[in-house]
C-alpha cells in the first residue's frame, strides 16, 4: 500500500491491471484511480470489513473492478511463467521460520515495508533441532 502521495499521483490513470492482494482496510479508490481506461483492479487479499468503492472510480472512466480466489497449480504456474517472460516481480522480505514472531510483532507495529516470506529451508532446520 503506498503512502507516497506524490508518486500515486504521478501514476494516475497509467496501469492497464493492478493486482491487490493488502488484506487491511485501504482505499480501494486510490488504486482504482491507477487504472487507465478499461483498466482491471483484481482483489485478491481479504479485508475483514467491507471497502466502499465510489461509483464514479469506475464509471466514467470504465474502469474494472474483479476478485480472486487462489488458483490452482496450473494457474499458479501460468502466472508465474507470464512473470517470468516479462521481467515481473516482487519485493518480499524472506525470513527463517525462527524469526516468525519478530516479524508479528513488527506487523503489529506497522515496520513492514514488504510481504514476509518464510525461507522453507528453515522448517527442515528447525524440525532437526527438536
Amino acid at each position: 500500500m503506498s503512502k507516497n502521495a506524490d508518486e500515486m499521483a504521478k501514476h494516475r490513470a497509467s496501469f492497464d491491471f493492478v493486482l491487490d492482494a493488502v488484506s487491511a482496510e485501504h482505499d480501494i479508490n486510490a488504486y482504482l484511480s491507477l487504472l487507465k481506461l478499461d483498466g482491471t483492479l483484481t482483489l485478491v487479499g481479504a479485508p475483514e470489513k467491507p471497502l466502499p468503492v465510489a461509483a464514479f472510480s469506475l464509471l466514467l472512466p470504465r474502469r474494472n473492478f474483479a476478485g480472486s480466489g487462489i488458483g490452482g497449480i496450473a494457474e499458479t504456474q501460468e502466472m508465474l511463467d507470464f512473470c517470468a517472460e516479462r521481467g515481473i516481480t516482487s519485493d518480499v522480505e524472506v525470513i527463517p521460520i525462527q524469526q516468525i514472531n519478530g516479524a508479528y510483532d513488527r506487523l503489529l507495529k506497522g515496520d513492514v515495508k514488504y510481504r514476509f516470506v518464510i525461507d522453507m529451508a528453515s522448517l527442515k532446520q528447525a524440525g532437526a533441532r527438536a
